[in-house]
C-alpha cells in the first residue's frame, strides 16, 4: 500500500512540475485574478438573482441554506478536518524541498497545508449544486469548466498539486449531493418549467472572464 501511494504522489509531482512550468507573463496576471474569491461576486449575484426569480418564498430560502451548507461542509471538511491529519505540504511552501523548481507568482505560497484544496471543494461543490439546481446542460458545462480553470489556476499559482484539487473535487461534488437531495427533500422541489434569466450568470462570469484577460493584457502591454 505504501508503495502504491509513493508511486501516486511521484506522479501527482511530476504532473504538477509540468503543469505548473508551463507560465508565462500574461497567465501570471490572469491566473491570479481569476483566483480571487471576490472578482465573482458578480456572477454569485447573478446565481441568487435567477433564483429569486423562479422560485417560491421557501423554497427559495431553503435553496440558499443549502448552498451556504454545502460551501460550509466542504471548507470545514478540507481545512478543518483532513488538512491537520494528512499535514501535506503545499509545492511552494519553503519547508518543501520541491519550493525551488515551483513557479511562484507574487510570492504568493498559500498557507502550510494543501491536501486537499478548500478552493476545489468550494468551487466544485457551488458548481454541481448549481447543476443539480438548475438541470440545464449548457449551464451546467459552463460551471465545470469555471471550476477546471479554477483548479488549473491553483497549478498554476504553485499552491496545489493535481491531487489535493481531484479530493477538493470528489468533497465538493458528495457535499453537494448530500445537500441537495436534502434540500430537494424538504422543499418537495421540482425544477420549473421555464427559468426566467437563466442566462444572467453566465453572461455576468464570461464578462468577468473577459475582464480579467483585458485587465492582464493591459499589464502585459505595459512591462
Amino acid at each position: 500500500m505504501q508503495d502504491i501511494l509513493r508511486e501516486l504522489m511521484h506522479w501527482d509531482t511530476q504532473v504538477f512540475l509540468f503543469l505548473n512550468g508551463m507560465y508565462h507573463t500574461f497567465l501570471d496576471t490572469f491566473m491570479s485574478t481569476y483566483s480571487g474569491k471576490w472578482i465573482w461576486v458578480p456572477m454569485y449575484t447573478a446565481i441568487l438573482y435567477v433564483m429569486v426569480r423562479n422560485l417560491a418564498l421557501k423554497t427559495l430560502l431553503l435553496a440558499i441554506v443549502a448552498v451556504a451548507l454545502t460551501i460550509v461542509i466542504t471548507d470545514q471538511v478540507t481545512a478543518t478536518l483532513i488538512r491537520p491529519l494528512v499535514e501535506r505540504l503545499r509545492p511552494a511552501n519553503l519547508e518543501n524541498p520541491l519550493s525551488s523548481m515551483v513557479h511562484i507568482v507574487g510570492d504568493y505560497r498559500g498557507g502550510r497545508y494543501g491536501f486537499p484544496s478548500a478552493h476545489a471543494a468550494n468551487t466544485f461543490g457551488l458548481a454541481f449544486f448549481v447543476a443539480f439546481l438548475f438541470k440545464k446542460r449548457w449551464l451546467t458545462l459552463f460551471f465545470m469548466a469555471w471550476a477546471i480553470v479554477t483548479c488549473y489556476s491553483r497549478i498554476y499559482l504553485g499552491v496545489h498539486y493535481p491531487g489535493d484539487l481531484l479530493a477538493g473535487a470528489l468533497i465538493g461534488l458528495l457535499a453537494a449531493l448530500i445537500t441537495y437531495n436534502l434540500f430537494r427533500l424538504i422543499a418537495h422541489y421540482k425544477p420549473p418549467k421555464r427559468w426566467i434569466h437563466l442566462y444572467a450568470p453566465v453572461w455576468l462570469g464570461g464578462i468577468t472572464v473577459i475582464g480579467i484577460a483585458l485587465y492582464a493584457t493591459v499589464l502585459y502591454v505595459r512591462t
